[in-house]
């Protein structure tokens, strides 16, 4: 049922929301030339791997083996970009990622595996479950990027502060996640992205 949802509701998003996927890409290309997508491996169900699709929000470069950290330092960020993340927008692409089968609507987000690696014992439940483009998390760390950005240490602070938190979250999620629950999920996210 959770996966017909999910097929449902990603062709139907894709098709409702095709102009404006135009009008993003458009904009994107006029203001800082290709690519439109920014792609970075991630860890799914089972511990495969797969690639996160995302509008891209910031200036070009060579990522560190997916470690990369961009939120300590937004020097990188397009003037166009800074609006697509405050508005969530460059999250759309995700809407493919959930017609694949790589994600759900609903689901834990997807860590690159350098931190999926490094609490490889936590993350064993989650990872049970598909990913998803929101999640209680989500909601909880809405304003995660201006934490970051703020700390002396980002890695340290997401490491010790705001990861272990997000895992209570995803594994509560994994024991506890109905369709009623999702539905209460999604809405509370329109709620704070319309705040």
């Amino acid at each position: 049922m959770k996966r017909a949802f999910d097929l449902v509701t990603s062709v139907t998003g894709l098709i409702v929301l095709a102009p404006l996927l135009l009008v993003v890409a458009c904009i994107t290309v006029w203001s800082d030339g290709l690519p439109i997508l920014f792609k970075q491996e991630r860890t799914g169900r089972h511990g495969r791997r797969f690639n996160i699709l995302k509008f891209r929000t910031m200036t070009n470069k060579t990522t560190n083996g997916g470690r990369q950290f961009d939120a300590g330092d937004n020097s990188r960020v397009t003037r166009f970009g800074h609006l697509l993340r405050k508005s969530k927008l460059d999250e759309l692409p995700q809407l493919l990622n959930v017609l694949t089968g790589d994600m759900s609507v609903v689901g834990p987000r997807p860590e690159v595996p350098y931190w999926t690696d490094a609490f490889a014992e936590r993350w064993e439940a989650v990872l049970s479950i598909r990913p998803g483009i929101t999640d209680p998390a989500s909601i909880e760390f809405r304003h995660e990027e201006s934490m970051l950005s703020q700390s002396d240490n980002p890695d340290k602070t997401y490491a010790e502060q705001i990861l272990p938190r997000k895992l209570d979250l995803y594994e509560q999620y994994s024991r506890e996640h109905t369709m009623a629950g999702d539905l209460k999920i999604i809405f509370r996210t329109l709620q704070e992205i319309f705040k």
